[in-house]
């Protein structure tokens, strides 16, 4: 067996395709793939490869060589262009739905201002890290990492920042060292402002996914975020009717105090998909607010979500994977 073959042999277990080599004089140069790979496996497989190839017959000198491919991950915007409707919580439970259907996904949270999401997904008082000026996202029990201004100033503090500052830290979240998500989704915060415009137009959602619910004065906001989504050009994935019926824990009696199918209506008006409805239920918003997400458990709200995690991941495939 010559050098390069003996060294090609012992790298194969190790590097699993990932590596390429050549042996000249005895000196070893390996081009290592680590494509998708955490800081501390990229270490460990640098360390393992170099290892194998020094122990190789005739190798006397090795050099390793890191490559990478720029990762192209996919943003999903859910917005609603008002307050009130239920978005962040549609937001955490679809990213959760989604990872549990295999997707890697990370969530932003973009609401500046009001930043929610460290209680939604239990990650209360953790600050992320950061390596030089990069961010690196929290982790949750979930499977979804997550940043949020809520894990970057204290509980309480009010964010009283223009409209560049607040552009430039949803920059910074963005553009976090995400590992191997495939998916972000991104909790935005309502309205069609300043903040909206810079996300849109710096980071291109691949799509948007409408919340609302079905009351009159939600869905004429709801038509204006469309309406900016359409401008900028970024797909509507569909629209969610949220807090849509309640049923009574006493007599089960179903009423609608926010009216019934208003959203699915006028997304049938304006040749939108309709992803589905979740209903008004306090077990949804007890769970919520205990940082225990319906999407993660395997009762009736979790298939609600999963319903929609579902059709949101059929989009995704007949966009491109």
């Amino acid at each position: 067996m010559t050098d390069i073959e003996s060294l090609k042999a012992a790298l194969a277990p190790i590097a699993a395709g990932r590596a390429t080599a050549r042996v000249e004089g005895g000196k070893a140069s390996i081009v290592l793939d680590v494509t998708g790979l955490e800081e501390a496996v990229r270490k460990e497989l640098e360390a393992d490869v170099r290892r194998a190839a020094e122990a190789a017959p005739g190798v006397s000198e090795v050099r390793v060589l890191l490559t990478s491919e720029r990762r192209t991950r996919r943003l999903i915007a859910v917005g609603s262009g008002k307050g009130g409707v239920g978005k962040s919580t549609i937001a955490a439970n679809l990213a959760i739905a989604l990872a549990r259907r295999g997707r890697r996904v990370g969530l932003v949270d973009a609401d500046i201002y009001g930043p929610s999401q460290t209680r939604l997904l239990a990650v209360d008082g953790i600050r992320p890290e950061a390596r030089g000026k990069v961010l690196i996202p929290v982790q949750t029990k979930f499977g979804v990492p997550l940043l949020s201004m809520g894990g970057l100033v204290p509980e309480g503090q009010a964010i009283a920042w223009r409209g560049s500052m607040a552009g430039g830290a949803l920059g910074q979240m963005v553009d976090a060292d995400w590992g191997d998500a495939e998916i972000l989704i991104l909790d935005l915060p309502p309205g069609t402002g300043d903040l909206q415009l810079t996300m849109v137009q710096k980071h291109k959602p691949a799509g948007a996914i409408i919340v609302s619910t079905p009351q009159d004065l939600a869905l004429i906001d709801a038509a204006r975020a469309i309406d900016l989504f359409n401008k900028v050009n970024v797909p509507i994935v569909g629209v969610i009717e949220n807090m849509a019926g309640y049923a009574c824990p006493h007599c089960g009696e179903v009423s609608d105090p926010f009216g019934s199918g208003g959203a699915e209506a006028a997304a049938q008006r304006m040749g939108l998909p309709f992803l589905g409805r979740v209903p008004l239920e306090m077990a949804i918003r007890t769970a919520s607010d205990a940082g225990d997400p319906p999407a993660a458990g395997n009762g009736p709200q979790a298939e609600t979500f999963a319903a929609l995690a579902a059709r949101l991941d059929d989009w995704l495939v007949a966009e491109g994977g």
